[in-house]
Order: C-alpha cells, then sequence, then structure tokens
C-alpha cells in the first residue's frame, strides 16, 4: 500500500533542485510513501516550493507565512503570497496560524495574519494549514470569529484528548508527525486514539520531529513509514488499512487524486 506524506519541508530537508527532490521521493516511495506535499513558511521558500511541485508529480506544494515570520507582513508580500497560492500545483494555504512557543512576532502581528490567510483559504477555495503552538484557544477562537474555511488541518497536532475532541466535532483534520510515536508523549498518544480515521492524515514535518525508531537523527517523507505503522498499531487496525484510509482522506482533502 502507498500513503502520502501530508507536511513536510523538502528544501530544509536539504533539497536544492530537482534530482534532490528525486531521490528524496524515491526514497519514500521505496518505503510506501508515494506522495509528499512540501510546505512554505517564508516568501522564499513558497517560490521554492511551487517551483519543486513542478519538478516531480509525487510532490504538492502548500503555501503561507509561518506565525513566527509575520512580524513584517505587508502588501507585496500578501500579493505574492495570493498569487503563488492560486497555482495549481498548490493544494493548500499553509502553514499559517499562531505560535506562542517562540517570541520571533507580536502576538497581533501573528493573528492579523492569521486571519488574511483564513481569508486567502476561503477566496480560493483551498485547505488551511494550520501551525499552532502553545495557541489552541486562540486559534480555535479566530477560526469562529472569521468563519473557518470548508477544510481545516492541524498540522503536527500538539493537543490533549479535549482538543482533539474539539476539533473532531467542529470537523477539522488532524496530522500526525513522528512525535506521537515518542513513548513519552502520552497525552498525544491518548488524543490520537479519540480521532476518527477518516479525520486523520500522516506527516513528517521533515527534517524535524523524526519518529522512533530514528528519534534524533534527520528526517524525510521516507519516515511517515514508521508513524503511520505506530498510528496503525496504536488503534489496532491493519497498516494496510490505515494507509488506504489515510490516502482517501487526503485525496479528499487536498484533490491530489493520488
Amino acid at each position: 500500500m502507498s500513503a502520502v506524506d501530508a507536511h513536510t519541508h523538502l528544501e530544509a530537508c536539504g533539497a536544492k533542485d530537482s534530482a534532490d527532490v528525486r531521490s528524496m521521493m524515491d526514497r519514500a516511495e521505496s518505503a510506501g510513501i508515494g506522495h509528499a506535499i512540501t510546505v512554505a513558511d517564508d516568501m522564499a521558500a513558497a517560490r521554492w516550493a511551487v517551483e519543486a511541485s513542478t519538478w516531480d508529480d509525487r510532490v504538492f506544494a502548500a503555501v503561507a507565512l509561518h506565525p513566527t515570520r509575520t512580524k513584517d507582513f505587508g502588501d507585496a508580500e500578501r500579493e505574492e503570497l495570493a498569487e503563488l497560492a492560486a497555482h495549481p500545483r498548490v493544494v493548500a494555504v499553509g502553514e499559517t496560524g499562531l505560535d506562542y512557543y517562540w517570541d520571533y512576532a507580536p502576538h497581533d502581528a501573528q493573528q492579523d495574519a492569521f486571519r488574511w490567510h483564513i481569508g486567502l483559504s476561503k477566496r480560493l477555495g483551498k485547505p488551511l494549514m494550520i501551525h499552532d503552538r502553545d495557541a489552541h484557544e486562540d486559534v480555535l477562537r479566530i477560526l469562529d470569529e472569521e468563519g473557518a474555511p470548508d477544510t481545516v488541518v492541524f498540522h503536527s497536532f500538539s493537543g490533549d484528548v479535549d482538543m482533539a475532541r474539539r476539533c473532531v466535532d467542529a470537523g477539522y483534520v488532524l496530522s500526525f508527525s513522528g512525535t506521537v510515536t515518542f513513548r513519552n508523549a502520552g497525552a498525544l498518544r491518548e488524543a490520537a486514539m479519540v480521532v476518527p480515521l477518516q479525520q486523520l492524515l500522516v506527516e513528517t514535518d521533515a527534517p524535524f520531529l523524526t519518529p522512533h525508531p530514528f528519534r534524533g537523527r534527520p528526517n524525510e517523507p521516507y519516515c511517515a513509514a514508521y508513524t503511520l505503522r505506530e498510528l496503525a498499531d496504536l488503534r489496532g487496525v491493519h497498516v494496510g488499512e490505515l494507509a488506504t484510509i489515510v490516502t482517501a482522506t487526503v485525496n479528499r482533502v487536498f484533490g491530489l487524486g493520488v
């Protein structure tokens, strides 16, 4: 069976050109990860992600300005991002949201940018891919105030059972990264247990959050296979069945047709 890495950063993994991207995706495909969505976090990465998505049919893109980069987010950046996000190989607006762990951008600047990205997602009719770190309540509040897009994905979900249930009840999709394989991530593993399989995705967030048994080493899309296997064991389903379900969810959410 083949599955999809729903959130990765190929450039940050070290890919510089089409040959690098093909090599990474060949490694991923050999491990059962047939496609990946490479995600931008700044303007340069957004341009690169869109270009990279045209180099290999196994790669799609998502573009936005990461909340930690929103201190200076003017009209020029917004205009360019809107243009990039409209590209046919871009399947989501993201990653956007709030990050209260770092202090690189004031909270009001992050919130203003988040609201703008929500609007862009709705205008384009593309899913919203959310980064939420230590900001659960404000993320949910702003989604309610602005009116959430039809499809919302919480990338590398980091909440507890209560947060997971609130997201599920709102119809949001929760994507789990390698952190769910960590034995000391009890609250996150409990949260993964309450998410309906049809609202669950698997990602690497590479080069970060490498899953067990490779924790501490560089991450790549092929490692999504280990997170998928761990989630299958956790949920008591065959890994092939879960791969089929999450691939169907990816196609429904992002319209990949894979």
